[in-house]
């Protein structure tokens, strides 16, 4: 492990070296300017951890475009994915299908059905837990440590599940 002056110096001196290069590799792979400055960066970020683990590149110019190179590639997978999966995002201003909005309600009835069988303590920490109120928030609405809250959502939700797929199955 190296002490963070000679990290900086090796650091620093790479950026000026090699940031320039980087930066303008990037941008050619990325055809976005914004988006090679950060890749760049990230590819520093990674340097300064390598280094700092002892692990300095023996060519740290070509340690970081192939760095750069590979996150590039990865945030145009990412990019890929997202693309392919846009049109599934919910549409809030689409009207749902009556189809989609009769199983929402029959789904929405037999949640509330399974909660009206756990014991009210259970019900308002599920509540909570629905509307997103952390577990630290929830047990001390409900007067109970955050282990014990813990441990009650998990039972709460154990039972609601068994419940639900009881419902469904029968």
């Amino acid at each position: 492990m190296q002490h963070q002056a000679e990290i900086d110096g090796i650091v620093g001196t790479a950026y000026a070296t090699y940031a320039g290069s980087v930066r303008r590799y990037l941008t050619g792979v990325t055809h976005d300017s914004g988006a090679a400055e950060d890749l760049t960066h990230d590819a520093f970020l990674r340097l300064t951890l390598e280094v700092g683990a002892g692990r300095t590149p023996d060519d740290i110019g070509a340690w970081l475009h192939r760095v750069g190179h590979n996150l590039a590639m990865s945030r145009g997978r990412r990019i890929q994915v997202a693309d392919r999966h846009v049109a599934e995002l919910a549409r809030p201003h689409a009207a749902p299908s009556p189809e989609s909005a009769a199983i929402h309600d029959e789904e929405r009835r037999a949640a509330v059905d399974a909660l009206k069988l756990l014991p009210l303590v259970h019900q308002q920490a599920m509540i909570l837990a629905s509307f997103g109120v952390g577990g630290p928030e929830i047990a001390q609405s409900i007067g109970r440590s955050q282990g014990a809250t813990r441990t009650l959502l998990c039972r709460a939700r154990a039972r609601m599940r068994t419940t639900l797929l009881a419902a469904e199955a029968g």
